[in-house]
């Protein structure tokens, strides 16, 4: 919820409409969303599909900073800032996959590494 809120404040200082607004609004909204509706499914694997749904629009939100970024629309601190938020939402929902898996997963340190040198 500290995320959406978080997209809301930087939303509504903008008063440019681009697309990528829209997918930030409806990325942050759709992590939500999921996790809530995966946290009431009964079977491990309807659980992880949400999960899995949530975390590809937690990548998708940090696009959307990268592009908010370029295109100088937020400031780095902003950029940053989001990205962190996002590492913790991603890093639970990976934890949450593993805890309803038998998967066989990569090191996720080393993904998470990789993407606070890329922010």
């Amino acid at each position: 919820m500290e995320f959406v809120e978080f997209v809301d404040r930087i939303l509504k200082n903008k008063k440019d409409n681009l697309s990528v607004y829209a997918q930030l609004d409806e990325g942050s909204t759709s992590i939500c969303l999921n996790i809530t509706e995966g946290t009431g499914k009964y079977t491990f694997r309807d659980k992880n599909k949400f999960y899995d749904i949530a975390r590809g629009s937690a990548s998708e939100c940090s696009a959307c900073f990268d592009v908010l970024y370029i295109k100088k629309l937020i400031s780095l601190e902003e950029n940053q800032f989001g990205k962190n938020l996002l590492i913790e939402i991603i890093s639970m929902l990976i934890g949450l996959v593993k805890s309803n898996s038998n998967r066989v997963f990569e090191n996720t340190e080393y993904i998470l590494t990789i993407n606070k040198t890329l922010t």
